[in-house]
């Protein structure tokens, strides 16, 4: 199931994900395998743009790469770019943390 919420692009590798603001910590929870994402806690609230920071140095602590939202920057479901990396990267990484 992983393989389907990554796609590879030319700059990187897009992620879907779906986004819980407000959480008690930051962690990716597992696949929301209804809408095909990657279900993630954020600790910040979804106001001001504090989500979208969160997740960004999030995703930039885990992968060691810049982190762009291309999608979704107003709702909780998103697309994030992780630049300069392979798709095998990416899921050998994401299976750490599932």
């Amino acid at each position: 199931m992983i393989e389907k919420i990554i796609k590879e692009s030319k700059d990187g590798v897009l992620i879907d994900i779906d986004v819980h603001a407000g959480a008690k910590k930051n962690e990716i929870t597992g696949i929301n395998e209804w809408r095909k994402r990657l279900a993630i806690k954020i600790k910040a609230p979804a106001t001001e743009g504090k989500a979208n920071k969160e997740i960004i140095k999030f995703f930039k602590e885990i992968f060691k790469k810049d982190v762009e939202i291309v999608a979704g920057k107003l709702n909780p479901q998103k697309t994030i770019l992780i630049k300069e990396i392979k798709k095998d990267e990416v899921i050998e990484i994401l299976k750490k943390h599932l």
